[in-house]
């Protein structure tokens, strides 16, 4: 079993998580490096706080206390618009601090966003690839599913 902490965007605040929770099930997008048959454990859900982030400070100690051994990212935190201009920042920092691995995504990408994401100049400038290059990776029915 994997225990999981997730943290969405704050612009998402409302968000019920249904696509993020899905995918945690379904073992699909940010949870696809999972094998089908590993137990997931959702241990810990909040959002980064808003611009500049400073729930990122100290929601992962809550997070590991709770049990969690990887943070995940959500994916609206790449594919909303704008992107979130600290992700990098926010890796670094969590990996560094608290020495827990980043996972950037939950949900597949839906396909409808990244048809337009990847029209956007700071797409490809923005190197998004090596940031959330497994979640591009996901097989384009499985995206199209979460539209």
């Amino acid at each position: 079993m994997t225990k999981i902490g997730m943290i969405i965007c704050a612009r998402y605040i409302t968000c019920g998580g249904g696509k993020c929770l899905r995918s945690m099930k379904e073992h699909v997008g940010g949870f696809a490096r999972y094998p089908r048959e590993e137990e997931l454990e959702l241990v810990g859900f909040s959002n980064c706080g808003g611009c500049p982030g400073g729930n990122i400070e100290y929601v992962p100690e809550e997070m590991i206390r709770n049990g969690a051994e990887v943070i995940h990212f959500a994916t609206g935190m790449v594919v909303g618009y704008p992107p979130c201009p600290y992700i990098k920042q926010f890796i670094e920092f969590i990996e560094t601090r608290y020495k827990i691995p980043v996972v950037v995504g939950t949900h597949p990408v839906p396909l409808k966003y990244l048809k337009v994401h990847e029209q956007l100049s700071f797409w490809e400038s923005a190197k998004m690839d090596e940031i959330c290059g497994e979640l591009l990776a996901e097989d384009k029915s499985i995206m199209v599913q979460y539209d």
